[in-house]
């Protein structure tokens, strides 16, 4: 089936799936592959769910003439959101970055929505099989489609952009994360960039953050950027007035009062604001948005439980985040302050130092207490409390009960999973 008539029946039953156990009636089902397990040995029980197709890649699992045998099924469907993508009129913003991308893409998406029909990734569904899902969630009356992209790895951020061929772009900041897939910083610099290499090849604008060195020094010459500064007169001025905990933000005599914890939330805000102004959002719809954002799924949210207040930050976590994340807690205005910091992943050859030099950090401002969690931390030479794994912190906490009344930072890398720190406070 080619992908033009693949598209066709696209139209007449609008939604895909890659899980039997989420499939509903009438989806097209793809069965891809993982190291684990193989989607066409699905097919039959795609079949029986209710979906009104099922693209396969492997003939011994043909059953009927509701299988469509094609050479890849990942392929066809990258494919076929390329051609969704390009049959729609909607707008679509990409954007990238270390730190951030998702609660940006959130502010983002809030922003516009309040006047523009929008859709925008699911979760972090940022990979090579997340963001064709999201593209083929865009309606025929859509008109902003924002879509995040995440990399591990060079040529990623390249390989996404040509199926979603963005007309605007965003990246968050160039930071230490997937050291050991980019090879050092500057492979991170080179990979997030593959995004504004795409912008400007193909003449399409870009937004940035002009505070930042790496991003003003690379888009120097580039004419097609809308960015926004505290400082810089040549950019919209924005200024950053409170985080004690709570980021306030001073825009065109009009005062923003967030529910975004964490100076390092100040940038993402930003980025929604002059995205918004650019398309001609009411500064008083951008406002109503901004204050009305609550962060969820373990990103920097406040959580108070049995006296303590708890900044729940445990979605993920590098150096450079962490680093951020520290200096922000030892701001705040609290008084007994505790940090559980879980292991940083994927860093490679760069993992002793990197857990060495935030361990440093952590006992350098002097915090009431350091719970350290994870076989990087726990090899570190700092003078903390340092556990292997979770079942040893919940061994600790059991028997150490936290100090009342402490306000308490939790942040680790996802495979850490901290947030089961909440059930043992």
């Amino acid at each position: 089936m080619k992908i033009k008539d693949l598209h066709t029946a696209f139209l007449a039953n609008p939604s895909v799936s890659t899980d039997t156990r989420k499939i509903k009636e009438d989806d097209i089902f793809f069965a891809l592959k993982g190291d684990n397990f193989n989607g066409n040995a699905y097919a039959q029980q795609a079949l029986d769910h209710g979906a009104h197709l099922v693209i396969i890649d492997e003939k011994e699992f043909y059953i009927n003439n509701k299988t469509i045998l094609v050479d890849d099924a990942l392929s066809t469907l990258q494919d076929l959101a390329h051609y969704h993508r390009k049959f729609c009129k909607a707008q679509v913003i990409s954007l990238t970055g270390s730190n951030g991308k998702t609660t940006t893409k959130e502010l983002i998406n809030t922003v516009l929505s309040s006047t523009y029909k929008t859709i925008a990734t699911k979760g972090n569904l940022n990979n090579h099989i997340g963001v064709p899902l999201t593209l083929l969630t865009i309606q025929l009356d859509t008109e902003f489609a924002i879509v995040e992209m995440g990399a591990n790895h060079l040529k990623e951020i390249e390989f996404l952009c040509n199926i979603a061929q963005p007309d605007f772009g965003y990246i968050t900041n160039f930071g230490k994360a997937h050291l050991e897939g980019f090879g050092g910083i500057e492979g991170v610099v080179k990979g997030k960039s593959e995004l504004y290499n795409y912008l400007i090849a193909n003449k399409k604008s870009i937004f940035l953050n002009a505070d930042d060195v790496t991003q003003l020094k690379k888009l120097s010459t580039y004419p097609k950027k809308y960015g926004f500064s505290s400082d810089n007169s040549k950019y919209y001025n924005i200024k950053l007035l409170d985080a004690q905990p709570f980021v306030a933000i001073a825009v065109e005599n009009t005062v923003i009062k967030s529910k975004l914890t964490g100076t390092y939330n100040f940038s993402n805000a930003c980025a929604a604001i002059i995205i918004g102004k650019h398309f001609n959002v009411e500064l008083s719809k951008i406002k109503h948005a901004i204050e009305n954002y609550i962060p969820e799924n373990n990103r920097s949210q406040i959580v108070n439980k049995n006296g303590h207040y708890i900044i729940l930050d445990a979605y993920n976590a590098n150096p450079s985040s962490m680093k951020v994340a520290l200096e922000n807690f030892d701001s705040l205005k609290r008084e007994q302050k505790i940090l559980i910091l879980g292991d940083m992943f994927e860093l490679g050859d760069a993992a002793k130092k990197e857990h060495q030099d935030i361990a440093d950090l952590a006992i350098n401002l002097n915090f009431k207490q350091v719970i350290l969690v994870g076989e990087n931390f726990n090899a570190t030479t700092t003078k903390s409390i340092k556990l292997r794994d979770f079942a040893d912190l919940k061994v600790y906490l059991e028997v150490n009960n936290l100090q009342p009344k402490s306000s308490i930072l939790i942040k680790g890398s996802r495979g850490m999973a901290l947030e089961r720190v909440l059930k043992l406070i």
